[in-house]
């Protein structure tokens, strides 16, 4: 069945250095999932809290299903991810300590789950940032001196 993407934070490798990434389970409603299966899904601003023991998901926007009548469910809510005791306790310890944030990358369905991809970050600065952008230019430069130099 394979992997089947929802929703991409595309600027979190821009806005951020990506230290670790780890894959975790969400726990959702019925209208949540039906929502994702059409694409309804928004990870800008999400980050990953630590609380009690337990790991959410808190501000990834997932709009309503249209279809879903009174059993919708709320845009916003905070939800439950699923991850083992031993990498949720690494992670937390990481999050404290060193000044890093978890933040979602991917939204995916794989095998028929909903899983999302969480990474281990540290926001870069304006001038990394700057940095990121010249590196970028000058790889399309080259790209293009050498398509032009085949091209003859």
């Amino acid at each position: 069945m394979g992997v089947q993407l929802i929703a991409e934070h595309r600027k979190a490798r821009f806005e951020y250095e990506i230290i670790e990434q780890l894959e975790a389970g969400l726990v959702l409603t019925g209208s949540e999932v039906k929502a994702l299966r059409e694409g309804r899904a928004n990870l800008t601003d999400g980050f990953v809290r630590f609380k009690n023991g337990e790991v959410f998901l808190e501000s990834i926007h997932i709009s309503p299903y249209p279809n879903g009548g009174y059993a919708n469910h709320d845009a916003k809510r905070v939800r439950k991810l699923l991850m083992h005791r031993k990498e949720m306790e690494r992670w937390r310890g990481k999050v404290q300590e060193k000044g890093l944030t978890a933040i979602p990358l991917r939204m995916y369905f794989k095998n028929g789950f909903a899983k999302i991809e969480i990474a281990l970050a540290r926001g870069k600065k304006i001038h990394d940032k700057r940095e990121t952008l010249r590196k970028k230019a000058m790889d399309r430069e080259a790209r293009a001196a050498i398509k032009a130099r085949a091209r003859g």
